[in-house]
């Protein structure tokens, strides 16, 4: 069995483990398919709705949100429609990948977003965001598939490890903001 395989089957296996930002829940898969990789969450937040969605489109301050980035700011916005420019350096274990992307980005605001790159690192790259609110009005369900096709061999052959972690530190990093500014909501505090 190639080691490409044994791989797969073993990252798979671990796909099913859950990452815990305290009362979050993020359940992570990455599969590979064709020449790129595919890459699925299902995350609970435990904020309201309005604060996860604030989150997830700060994209001016996604660099105190994401420690991968270096540089974030919207370029150009029309309507709901925003044009995006990130940069920064990923990184797992000895591997690091860096970046740059300009994104287009579709809104539609509390409920979805689609992204795709316009130009940079990345191949290609197609990713969309849908937030499920809960009942109580006090939790949030985010619901994130993307596909990626790397520029670089190298992290092309890291993708399935990589892209799980990196997928999975982006949430948590998310999510741990979303607690910050629902926190703050609730206290009352500047």
């Amino acid at each position: 069995m190639p080691v490409r395989i044994l791989l797969l089957f073993l990252l798979f296996g671990l796909a099913a483990n859950r990452a815990s930002g305290g009362e979050a829940d993020i359940v992570v898969a990455v599969r590979e398919v064709g020449e790129g990789f595919v890459a699925e969450a299902s995350i609970r937040a435990p904020v309201r709705p309005q604060t996860a969605w604030e989150v997830l489109v700060d994209y001016d301050h996604m660099t105190s949100i994401m420690s991968n980035l270096s540089a974030s700011r919207i370029a150009s916005r029309k309507d709901n429609i925003l044009i995006v420019t990130q940069q920064g350096v990923a990184r797992f274990g000895l591997f690091s990948y860096p970046f740059q992307v300009e994104r287009e980005i579709r809104l539609e605001p509390k409920q979805r977003i689609v992204t795709r790159n316009l130009s940079g690192s990345m191949k290609r790259m197609e990713s969309e965001v849908r937030l499920i609110p809960a009942a109580d009005g006090h939790t949030v369900r985010i619901e994130y598939h993307a596909e990626f096709v790397f520029g670089s061999v190298l992290a092309g052959l890291f993708g399935l490890s990589f892209l799980r972690h990196e997928v999975e530190e982006q949430f948590i990093a998310m999510i741990a903001e979303m607690k910050r500014r629902d926190a703050t909501m609730i206290s009352g505090a500047p």
